[in-house]
C-alpha cells in the first residue's frame, strides 16, 4: 500500500509538472502565432434553383382537371409545364445571380474601405479579430496608416505560476517555489509576447496598417470606489516593415520586440527588474490615449 501511494504520488507530481511546463512554455511562444493575411472577399456562388421542384409545381397547375387517360393533353400539360419551368428556374438564377454581384460590390466597397484604412472599418474589423485574444484588446483610434492599440495584460502573480518543475541532484523530479527574479523575467515575457501577438494580428487584419502604437495596461482590480485601476506599464511602437524578416521560431518575444520597436517605454525596477507602472506626467498623448478607453469594459473583458 505504501508503495502504490508513493506511486500516485509521483504521478500526481509528473502530471503538475508537465501542467507548469506546457503553461510557460505558453508565455514563451505567445507570439510565435501566425495569422492569415487578410483577402477580397467574395461572395459565395448561390445554389442553382430547384428545376424538379418548379416543374412538379407548375406539372399539377397544367395536369389538373385533366383525365388520366388523356394522353395528348397530358402531354402537352407536360410540354407546357416543362417550358414554364425553364422560364422560371432562369428567372430565379438571374435574382440569385445579381444578388451576388450586389453583395460582391459591398465586400469590394468594404474592402477598398479597409485597404484605404477607413477609420471606422479597420476598427470593427479589430474589434471582430481581437474577441477571442487570450488578453484583452482594443483598437481605439486611426490615423493615416498608424493604429493605436490597448492591451490589458493580469497582475505577474496571476500570469505566471507560483511553481516552476525541476530536477534534484540526484534526478528526480521536483517542483519548487519560483523566484521573484524568474517570475519578473517570465512576466516580461509575457508583456512582450501579448503586444507582439497583437500587433501581428492587427497588421493581418488591416493590410493597409503601417505602423502599430500600443499601450500595455495591467489590471490591477478595482479602488475603493469600484473604479477599474489599471496603471499602464508599456508604450510601444512597431512597423510593419520592422518585422519582415523576424525569426518567430527562433527568437524570444523581449529580443524581438527590442531590436523592432521604433519607440518602446517601459520601466524596470529593483534586483529583479520587475516591469513597474510608467510615470505619465510627461506623456500626454498616451494619458489621451488611455482616456478615450472604456475601461470598464476591458476590465470585464480581461476578467472573463
Amino acid at each position: 500500500m505504501a508503495a502504490q501511494q508513493r506511486q500516485a504520488a509521483q504521478a500526481e507530481r509528473a502530471a503538475m509538472a508537465q501542467q507548469l511546463a506546457d503553461a510557460f512554455l505558453r508565455i514563451l511562444n505567445l507570439h510565435r502565432v501566425d495569422f492569415p493575411a487578410a483577402q477580397r472577399p467574395v461572395a459565395p456562388e448561390p445554389g442553382p434553383p430547384d428545376r424538379a421542384a418548379i416543374y412538379r409545381h407548375y406539372e399539377q397547375q397544367t395536369l389538373a382537371g385533366t383525365g388520366l387517360f388523356k394522353r395528348a393533353e397530358r402531354s402537352a400539360a407536360k410540354q407546357q409545364a416543362a417550358m414554364w419551368a425553364d422560364a422560371e428556374a432562369t428567372r430565379q438564377w438571374a435574382v440569385l445571380k445579381n444578388q451576388q454581384a450586389q453583395w460582391q460590390q459591398a465586400l469590394d466597397q468594404q474592402w477598398r474601405a479597409l485597404l484605404s484604412n477607413d477609420p471606422s472599418t479597420v476598427l470593427q474589423a479589430l474589434a471582430v479579430a481581437f474577441e477571442d485574444n487570450e488578453a484583452a484588446s482594443a483598437a481605439v483610434g486611426v490615423a493615416g496608416d498608424e493604429v493605436s492599440l490597448v492591451v490589458v495584460v493580469p497582475t505577474a502573480s496571476r500570469a505566471i505560476p507560483e511553481q516552476m518543475p525541476g530536477r534534484t541532484a540526484a534526478g528526480n523530479l521536483s517542483l519548487r517555489k519560483i523566484t521573484q527574479s524568474d517570475r519578473a523575467d517570465f512576466f516580461k515575457q509575457f508583456v512582450c509576447g501579448q503586444i507582439l501577438v497583437t500587433v501581428r494580428e492587427a497588421f493581418a487584419v488591416a493590410p493597409g496598417i503601417q505602423r502599430a502604437r500600443v499601450i500595455v495596461l495591467r489590471n490591477d482590480g478595482r479602488d475603493p470606489y469600484g473604479r477599474p485601476t489599471m496603471p499602464c506599464l508599456a508604450a510601444v511602437s512597431v512597423t510593419r516593415r520592422a518585422l519582415d524578416g523576424v525569426r518567430w521560431h527562433e527568437a524570444d518575444a523581449i529580443d524581438i520586440l527590442n531590436a523592432a520597436a521604433h519607440e518602446k517605454l517601459m520601466n524596470q525596477k529593483g534586483r529583479s527588474k520587475d516591469l513597474s507602472p510608467l510615470d505619465l506626467s510627461s506623456e500626454p498623448e498616451i494619458t489621451a490615449l488611455i482616456d478615450a478607453v472604456d475601461l470598464d469594459d476591458l476590465s470585464t473583458d480581461a476578467s472573463n
